[in-house]
């Protein structure tokens, strides 16, 4: 096996720490995710962590912002080709619940945007590429489920919705209902008003 150039090998470096870090917070909290944890998780030295990123913040930072711009995209590949509202409808509540069991995502965003609150520095900049991901993840749901159809709800509304159940977190502490089992409903309801006839899904207790 031929070995990594430099170039390769701090490639793979900065992955397995992004990676670890996602995990430390899933396992630890924000605040728990510490540089110790972080490098320690990865296989790798502070110093190596200190190689690649500046400080935890910058880690998590990162790792939060490469995630964001792919919700649009992982959902549109989950959906793509389905025509029938149930089957989409179906499809995005599993796409939701199995989102939500990564509970990393939803707390490194509740996180980052309070601490820059927190610290002044909540721009718009900031703001944007969130808002960018419910307006896309909104028109993307409109698109399949009302094709054609003037849209009974705003874009950024009908994803800030579907998004924040998805990752809001505390559906899996509550037991009450899954984030996709909400989703499903929340869905349902706007077909049923506004779109095609579809088949209420079962949804999980």
């Amino acid at each position: 096996m031929a070995r990594l150039t430099r170039e390769q090998s701090q490639a793979l470096t900065r992955s397995r720490i992004l990676q670890a870090a996602g995990d430390v917070v899933a396992r630890y909290g924000y605040d728990g995710a510490s540089v110790d944890r972080i490098a320690e998780e990865a296989g790798y030295s502070k110093g190596a962590f200190y190689s690649n990123f500046a400080s935890k913040e910058d880690v998590l930072n990162q790792l939060l912002a490469g995630y964001i711009g792919t919700a649009v995209d992982d959902l549109d590949a989950v959906i793509a080709g389905r025509t029938d509202a149930h089957e989409i409808v179906e499809a995005v509540g599993q796409w939701s619940d199995e989102r939500d069991l990564e509970l990393k995502w939803g707390v490194l965003a509740i996180e980052f945007l309070r601490r820059a609150r927190r610290d002044g520095a909540l721009t718009d900049d900031l703001r944007r590429p969130f808002v960018d991901q419910w307006r896309g993840v909104g028109a993307l749901l409109l698109e399949k489920l009302f094709p054609g159809a003037e849209p009974p709800v705003d874009a950024l509304d009908l994803g800030g919705t579907v998004l924040t159940l998805t990752y809001g977190g505390i559906s899996g502490f509550l037991g009450a209902n899954t984030a996709g089992g909400m989703v499903r409903q929340v869905l349902t309801a706007l077909v049923l008003a506004y779109g095609a006839p579809t088949q209420p899904p079962t949804t999980s207790h």
